[in-house]
């Protein structure tokens, strides 16, 4: 309840129908240390919030600070896209662009994972990559073991 109200005067706070944070959120990720912080205060006997209120604004800035990673990623993925807005890309190349730009790929980039995610044959997918190679939207990473790995040219 009272992370529902924090967030319901934060957000008459804000004057704005626009939040890009979330305390529930914050509180979510950093929970062990509320549940502590909140057991201390409600046992202490003196009725000293300072510790809560410590607490409480710390988790705030984290919040603030976790929008505002989230905002560069979404206006870097923009800024991508609108670069590239005249490139023909084809749905797999597409779809292993935004899996790169949201952060959802695991590990090195190589042919066989694209085929994989792709679901498509190693040739096709050794074209899609060096397709957009030509295109300067990918590069091959330092060479530095048995497999070709492929990254976002830096721009």
């Amino acid at each position: 309840m009272a992370r529902a109200i924090s967030d319901m005067l934060l957000a008459r706070s804000d004057e704005s129908k626009q939040r890009f944070y979330s305390m529930s959120a914050q509180i979510l990720k950093e929970r062990k240390k509320y549940y502590d912080t909140l057991e201390k205060t409600q046992h202490n006997t003196n009725s000293d919030i300072t510790g809560w209120l410590d607490w409480f604004l710390n988790c705030f800035k984290n919040a603030l600070l976790a929008s505002e990673k989230i905002l560069q990623s979404v206006l870097y993925k923009a800024d991508f896209w609108n670069k590239n807005a005249k490139i023909t890309l084809n749905g797999r190349q597409i779809k292993i662009l935004n899996k790169l730009l949201d952060g959802d790929f695991r590990g090195k980039l190589q042919s066989s994972k694209w085929a994989k995610i792709c679901k498509c044959s190693q040739d096709t997918a050794i074209r899609d990559i060096k397709d957009l190679i030509e295109k300067g939207i990918f590069q091959q990473e330092q060479p530095g073991g048995r497999s070709t790995n492929y990254e976002l040219c830096k721009t």
